[in-house]
């Protein structure tokens, strides 16, 4: 693996008024790891997310990507720099075709979000990178399918396809798995490994078996700041994480 810090955090604060959320937060993602960042509930994780993607701003810190600083910047320039992210909840055209939906997200990787529908499918390069991507999310077959008769597990993969669009250095997942049965979990993990070769992962999911089967480091964020980050070996025999853990249904 590469030992190069491709996302890294400075001293993040975010406070609401009065009410400290993010609490001096240093954290360094080497290029190419798949990382987690796991708490309790209330413990700041998607505030983090908001403030890496850039979707709130910063009370104080830097945020640099692949040694340039992001913060500040917008969402869209953040991810034309090369950070993409998902969401808990799916954020795609229900009323669309899989392949419509994809390709939407690959025009806005070409610039080509304003071109007319009926000259977009003589865009060449648009047409095969949204079929590379169907394959390579596993939803060729279902390209044609209305995307709100997807099944949950099949729309979360046609989300990471669109995150993938983008061709991002770095991928943010938050709860990719939330919802799904053990069934959906194991082939949308499986998915994520897949997609994840080659480019930086952080991902929020409270699955532990996922968690610890995924990721080559997990971070613990409780109140607001990271308690500790290791081997999935170190954080289950660290005795802080555990009571931070404890009263919550899932334990480590």
């Amino acid at each position: 693996m590469n030992t190069q810090a491709m996302l890294s955090l400075r001293g993040l604060r975010k406070s609401f008024g009065d009410v400290d959320i993010i609490r001096g937060v240093d954290l360094d993602l080497v290029s190419g790891e798949r990382h987690a960042l796991i708490g309790p509930n209330g413990a700041g994780k998607s505030t983090l997310f908001h403030l890496i993607s850039g979707r709130l701003p910063l009370s104080k810190g830097e945020i640099l990507l692949n040694g340039e600083p992001i913060h500040g910047l917008s969402p869209q320039s953040i991810n034309h720099r090369g950070l993409a992210r998902s969401f808990q909840i799916t954020n795609i055209f229900a009323g669309l075709t899989v392949f419509e939906n994809l390709r939407l997200a690959v025009m806005r990787r070409h610039g080509l979000q304003y071109t007319l529908w009926k000259f977009a499918h003589k865009v060449r390069a648009v047409r095969d990178e949204t079929q590379h991507l169907l394959e390579q999310v596993r939803l060729a077959g279902r390209a044609q399918t209305i995307a709100g008769e997807l099944s949950y597990s099949e729309q979360r993969s046609l989300e990471i396809a669109m995150t993938l669009a983008s061709d991002p250095k770095v991928i943010m997942l938050d709860e990719p798995m939330a919802g799904m049965s053990q069934e959906e979990t194991d082939y949308t993990a499986g998915l994520i490994r897949e997609i994840a070769q080659g480019r930086t992962l952080l991902i929020v999911e409270h699955d532990m078996d996922v968690v610890f089967s995924l990721s080559d480091r997990i971070s613990v964020l409780v109140y607001g700041e990271i308690v500790a980050t290791g081997t999935p070996d170190e954080i289950r025999n660290n005795a802080r994480v555990k009571e931070a853990y404890l009263g919550e249904e899932v334990t480590v």
